[in-house]
């Protein structure tokens, strides 16, 4: 087989650029276009207004709240990331303290378009996984950071906040999410060594279902030794694994 046919045969297990082929000095037209294709979509993602609403009404939990950050626009967000971070003052004011053991903030993010595609099934699939525990009101921020959690959490009295949010953007995928889970948030505090992070959550990526397994997973350790971040390593049983042992001891 010759370098170049293995280069194919790698290509059919990745989405990953290769084997694009060679036009004298150049790449052939489809593979361009793909590319240019690839980068329009990134953008378009990144620049997506975030539907905030339709959200929180497809989510369908009572006292859902509707967040702002200090980022006026989109540009702003872009451009000045800690005004991510903070929610404005009207946001802070909504926040009413209690006594919870999580809370869900969902947050558009560098890809709104991840949260619009994946974000109520993913909530859903959290909170129908952990109806033991004393849940926030669900909270969706508008022109948000992964920090935005520290604060809101911090604010409703939740002991643990996961926080999904839609990811950077890049030219395989610009529709996935991450989840990120942190104990004891602290607004302005936390370090991200003090977070747990479940990235390119997605279908072709993880689904969306071993996401949610291994999100369960982070939060019962998490709960039982009171932390997260580097020293709560994720070593949950592969979803899969765990179907096929229950099929056996039927």
């Amino acid at each position: 087989m010759s370098g170049h046919d293995e280069w194919l045969a790698l290509a059919a297990y990745t989405p990953a650029r290769l084997a694009l082929g060679r036009v004298g000095n150049g790449l052939p037209t489809a593979r361009v276009l793909e590319f240019q294709l690839a980068h329009a979509r990134a953008r378009d993602a990144v620049h997506a207004a975030f539907e905030a609403r339709r959200v929180a009404d497809e989510i369908g939990k009572p006292g859902t709240l509707l967040l702002d950050t200090r980022a006026r626009d989109r540009e702003s967000y872009l451009l000045n990331p800690d005004a991510g971070r903070r929610l404005d003052a009207p946001s802070q004011a909504a926040l009413q303290r209690g006594r919870y053991d999580a809370a869900l903030v969902i947050a558009d993010g560098l890809s709104p378009t991840a949260i619009h595609r994946h974000g109520v099934p993913l909530a859903r699939l959290i909170l129908a996984g952990h109806t033991e525990l004393n849940w926030a009101p669900v909270a969706v921020v508008n022109g948000a950071r992964v920090a935005i959690g520290d604060e809101v959490a911090q604010a409703l009295g939740a002991e643990l906040c996961v926080v999904l949010i839609g990811e950077r953007p890049g030219l395989t995928a610009a529709d996935s999410v991450g989840i990120y889970v942190t104990f004891a948030p602290r607004a302005g505090a936390t370090t991200d060594a003090e977070r747990n992070c479940i990235s390119n959550v997605r279908p072709g990526g993880l689904e969306l279902e071993d996401a949610a397994h291994r999100l369960s997973w982070l939060l019962t350790e998490a709960r039982r030794l009171r932390l997260t971040g580097v020293r709560l390593k994720e070593d949950a049983p592969d979803l899969r694994g765990v179907a096929d042992t229950a099929k056996l001891s039927r």
